[in-house]
């Protein structure tokens, strides 16, 4: 079956590129581990003073740099229906899946180690699945971030969507530079050399 979202970029010298943080979105969901997408795509608008508006189905704001725009958003759809939002955004936007970059937590990664990848499974994440099941792909770039799996079988939902210990916190504003650095590089450098200077750090 033909990807449906999938639309080449528009012509022009500025490259536009989709950066999608998945969390959940809501008061209760705020400071959770899961939601370490929403923290990275904050910082990196931060970092360039861009305002969030409220969009379809997302949160969505955009960053210019070096002949670049990055469309940021926050689906507001739930993680489990992530991809609705991706999808969307994907398309209204123009964006060419090699420029989509999906930023998500990963309890298989120890706390705060990054792993890009071009292409994978869903590895057991929901936000992954439904954004593959809506793409109809599995070969879209993917951002993971690590957040450790200190929790007992059976335990893995608690935890995930527990909030951050204080040394946690501590960690992730530590490592939050260096995970926009790593959007940046994207952007900039393309996939193949963002994996081999920030994989594993």
């Amino acid at each position: 079956m033909p990807n449906l979202c999938a639309f080449p970029n528009a012509r022009g010298r500025v490259k536009k590129f989709l950066i999608a943080g998945l969390g959940n979105t809501g008061t209760a969901y705020e400071n959770t581990r899961h939601n370490v997408g929403f923290e990275v795509v904050d910082a990196l608008a931060r970092e360039s003073g861009s305002k969030w508006c409220s969009a379809r189905w997302a949160g969505r704001t955009t960053v210019s740099r070096s002949g670049t725009k990055l469309v940021l958003i926050k689906p507001t759809t739930y993680m489990n229906q992530s991809g609705k939002a991706v999808c969307y955004w994907l398309e209204k936007e123009g964006v060419s899946i090699e420029n989509l970059l999906v930023i998500t937590d990963d309890i298989h990664l120890a706390f705060g180690t990054f792993r890009l990848r071009g292409k994978g499974s869903d590895g057991g994440h929901n936000g992954l699945k439904s954004v593959a099941d809506h793409l109809q792909t599995t070969e879209y770039p993917r951002f993971r971030f690590g957040v450790g799996r200190d929790f007992l079988p059976g335990q893995q939902v608690d935890y995930v969507l527990g909030k951050w210990t204080p040394e946690e916190r501590g960690g992730l504003v530590e490592r939050l530079p260096l995970a926009t650095a790593l959007v940046a590089s994207f952007a900039r450098a393309g996939l193949s050399h963002t994996m081999r200077e920030f994989n594993g750090r």
